[in-house]
């Protein structure tokens, strides 16, 4: 099989894209002013509602969410991939149970859910102002970081300096990470990569190797891609096996890798000795995007929306901010003792660019084809 190429969004995607933003702005533009505490009136009427999130930090956010307003939220911890399944089917059914979805699968909710008309996106007129304008169609409330880790107890300094040091003999069978044939996030990762910075990952090869990267790949970053998946990486089926292969105390060789930034509270609650890499080239990791949306079948319209704007305020998304969350909310400023320290390298994290997101969702089945034909166990 041959490297995946740049895909293009499909006419009918992109024009049901177009659609839903359009829409979004018409609205926008004529909708009264907004007034919270007219919305938290008639949020009192409905009955309560169910959020979907792929982290349990839901319930600690929907508890305080009933604690200050007094209305009924229940928070469930649900993956990205089965809020996918669950949302289709409960729409299709007219049986919402899930009114609010927090789902980090971005393309899936570009391609599938919005165009569909399962969901809406909604921002709080008072947020327009405060939240960058990448986040809002379809609205993101915060940015999510996997970044590369090794364990302080071995290493006095991050082992790697280069991306493709990790293709190379020093590091078979020593890193690990989540199978990418299981979480989307990581082939959509790769399709970022080769159309947004495969200049990047050209340059660092030649960094690393002192001479330009020759290739029969369609781009740099399907060769690196290619060159990891040889190298036999230890797959795992989530952050916590990744974490413990990393950073577990007593290890004489750990493994290097990447997770999740809210991995990093194991170094407190497990004793685990993880530490960010700071050294790497040309990032030290890369982020996603998180989006609320709100089920279009929903009985509580309004507090749904209520329950939106909650998520986009400093007391709303503290407990997903410990856990190295970036709100969207640019007025927010991140915990001082959030574990990971990931503010330190925020500039050098490759961001995501909800702009192609169409073109990550067409590709994802490309890369994991891609992936599963050169993977060395």
């Amino acid at each position: 099989m041959t490297s995946p190429k740049t895909p293009r969004p499909s006419l009918a995607l992109a024009s049901a894209l177009a659609l839903v933003v359009q829409a979004a702005a018409a609205q926008a533009q004529t909708a009264p002013p907004f007034d919270l505490e007219a919305l938290v009136t008639a949020a009192r009427s409905e009955a309560p509602i169910n959020v979907y999130d792929s982290t349990g930090k839901i319930v600690d956010m929907a508890e305080a969410f009933s604690a200050k307003y007094g209305m009924q939220v229940t928070g469930i911890k649900v993956s990205a991939n089965a809020q996918l399944e669950m949302i289709v089917r409960e729409a299709q059914s007219g049986n919402v149970q899930g009114d609010v979805a927090l789902i980090t699968d971005t393309p899936a909710g570009v391609a599938q859910l919005l165009p569909e008309g399962f969901v809406e996106s909604w921002i709080p007129p008072d947020m327009v102002d405060v939240v960058p304008a990448q986040f809002h169609n379809p609205l993101a409330i915060t940015t999510n970081a996997n970044v590369f880790a090794y364990n302080t107890e071995v290493y006095d300094s991050c082992p790697v300096t280069n991306i493709w040091q990790l293709t190379d003999p020093e590091w078979h069978r020593k890193v690990t990470f989540v199978d990418p044939l299981t979480k989307g996030t990581y082939p959509d990762w790769f399709n970022q990569m080769q159309s947004h910075a495969d200049a990047q990952v050209a340059a660092a090869y030649e960094a690393h190797y002192g001479k330009p990267l020759e290739t029969e790949e369609a781009s740099a970053t399907a060769a690196w891609v290619k060159a990891l998946a040889a190298n036999a990486p230890l797959l795992t089926d989530g952050d916590d096996a990744a974490s413990a292969a990393i950073g577990a105390p007593g290890q004489a060789a750990p493994f290097f890798g990447l997770l999740s930034s809210a991995k990093f509270r194991d170094n407190s609650d497990q004793g685990y000795k993880l530490g960010l890499c700071d050294t790497l080239t040309p990032w030290v990791g890369w982020n996603y995007t998180k989006l609320a949306l709100i089920a279009s079948g929903t009985k509580s319209p309004n507090l749904a929306r209520l329950f939106v704007h909650y998520t986009l305020t400093e007391e709303g998304i503290m407990p997903q901010m410990v856990d190295g969350k970036i709100p969207t909310n640019r007025t927010i400023s991140m915990p001082a003792d959030e574990p990971s320290g990931l503010m330190a390298v925020a500039d050098r994290i490759f961001i995501y660019n909800a702009a192609t997101a169409l073109d990550d969702w067409e590709a994802r089945q490309d890369w994991q084809d891609f992936w599963r034909i050169h993977y060395t166990r």
